[in-house]
């Protein structure tokens, strides 16, 4: 009978043993298992159904919410002083995005065109697309200076145009029709006897070349052949490298397409992306990390030279002509119409800028942008695009409209492009990547404590056997005695 117990002691010793080594094998073995299933299914290929889903049709809901500066003493502003704002909206957005023409290629590559679309949420918003708003007319202000190396007859003829077509410095419109297109007898006129001089044929709006359009054709990488190329842009319309800026650094473009990243991601890691909106490629840095309903998260935010000049900081020297630090000038992509990007409010500019127009308070928290994105995978759980559309404006002698006003870059509008995981892909995605890991470890661990007790318990169990057989026995003759 001890001989039984001894066998089964020792059988729950080996048993244990084997459950530490297993336990310890998972715990080097599980992160791996995790990493490589998350390798596969990042690959873009249309046999990753959810990720391929996302990538595809981006079901995740984004809005575009918009925010005009509404001028409040034009008439003072062309007699030279200081532009008084305030901030209208938001104007909200729903923004649908498609992937179409995707076709695959035998170098691990895909090409696809993604389509836009935009529509009103008066729901979310504060106002109405019918609300009335005055910001400077691009039109002429602009025109004018564009034009202002032009002979002095040649100035006072345009000068003249804008008369006869009833452009005045200032527009006063409706949202709606600022952002879409307004009827215009200048913009018929130039696009009949000068064609090509304005972005789009049809209305002149702000953003009527974004509605029903698309961003371009992009070439990308699969992540077939190499996980760490997944998402990065091979060319943009056939493009390697852009033709826009001074210097070769400038033109190059970067990174991804901006809607996800390669995985494994590290806090020496950042987000580089290229923009069209922005006619060149971008970086985000790394902030602080995060939780979202429980999935971890790195913040990724501009860097303060995102937008600097080249004498601030000599890598973006290639997109100068610069003025103040914190303004992009996209002149040269933008037919050469003095428009510059900055963040909202000038957030992260030089405080000069906000010295020249009233009504600006810039905030990180209200201003700064930033995306929230999962490490493991290069998915963005939260994100929040903000860039604001500036007008350089000065008086333009020969050009009458221009008045006295005061060299000013002014700022029309900014507006936030947002979107963030929820709903079954956010539930799918904690399944996966939070409970999974989570059910793992738990497992790993629980074999080596359950593995570590059970030899503990054989252990305590033979000694006491042991113990038992050692132990003298009386005999009769003695317990007689007693």
């Amino acid at each position: 009978m001890t001989n039984t117990k001894s066998k089964v002691a020792v059988g729950f010793i080996v048993a244990g043993a084997l459950g530490v080594f297993f336990g310890v094998v998972l715990t080097f073995v599980g992160p791996l298992i995790i990493d490589d299933q998350i390798a596969k299914n990042t690959v873009i290929d249309p046999n990753n159904a959810m990720t391929y889903t996302m990538w595809k049709d981006v079901p995740v809901p984004f809005f575009m919410s918009v925010y005009f500066f509404n001028v409040l003493n034009p008439k003072e502003i062309l007699k030279g002083e200081k532009p008084m704002v305030e901030q209208r909206g938001p104007y909200v957005y729903r923004k649908r995005v498609q992937k179409d023409n995707i076709t695959f290629h035998p170098n691990y590559t895909v090409s696809y065109k993604e389509y836009r679309r935009y529509y009103f949420e008066p729901s979310m918003s504060v106002g109405n697309e019918s609300d009335i708003v005055t910001i400077p007319n691009m039109l002429v202000l602009g025109a004018a200076v564009m034009l202002e190396d032009l002979p002095y007859a040649v100035r006072l003829l345009i000068s003249t145009t804008f008369k006869t077509f009833k452009e005045g410095p200032f527009l006063t419109k409706t949202v709606e029709e600022l952002m879409w297109g307004y009827d215009s007898k200048l913009v018929e006129f130039l696009n009949k006897y000068l064609p090509g001089m304005l972005p789009s044929s049809g209305k002149f709006g702000l953003f009527a070349e974004f509605n029903n359009s698309n961003t371009g054709l992009f070439t990308i990488f699969t992540g077939k052949d190499d996980i760490q190329n997944v998402h990065k842009v091979d060319s943009w319309n056939g493009l390697k490298e852009l033709g826009y800026w001074r210097t070769p650094q400038c033109n190059m473009i970067n990174g991804t397409a901006g809607q996800m990243w390669p995985p494994f991601m590290t806090t020496e890691s950042t987000l580089p992306f290229y923009s069209p909106d922005a006619c060149r490629s971008m970086e985000l840095v790394y902030q602080r990390p995060g939780h979202m309903k429980g999935i971890p998260y790195y913040r990724y935010v501009a860097p303060a030279t995102l937008f600097a000049n080249g004498m601030d900081y000599a890598p973006n020297e290639g997109f100068c002509p610069c003025r103040q630090s914190g303004l992009l000038n996209v002149s040269s992509c933008r037919q050469n119409s003095p428009v510059f990007i900055s963040h909202p409010h000038f957030f992260n500019g030089d405080p000069v800028l906000r010295d020249f127009v009233q009504g600006l308070a810039p905030t990180e928290r209200e201003h700064g942008l930033f995306i929230d994105i999962h490490p493991q995978t290069g998915v963005p759980l939260n994100v929040s695009i903000r860039l604001q559309l500036n007008l350089y404006m000065k008086t333009v002698p020969g050009i009458t409209e221009t008045g006295k006003i005061a060299e000013v870059v002014m700022p029309m509008l900014w507006f936030e492009e947002s979107g963030y995981i929820d709903g079954p892909i956010l539930n799918t995605f904690h399944t996966n990547l939070v409970v999974l890991p989570a059910v793992m470890e738990v497992m790993q661990y629980g074999f080596i404590a359950l593995g570590l007790a059970t030899i503990v318990i054989a252990i305590l169990v033979l000694r006491r056997q042991k113990a038992t057989r050692n132990e003298p026995i009386k005999s009769s003759h003695e317990v007689g005695k007693k």
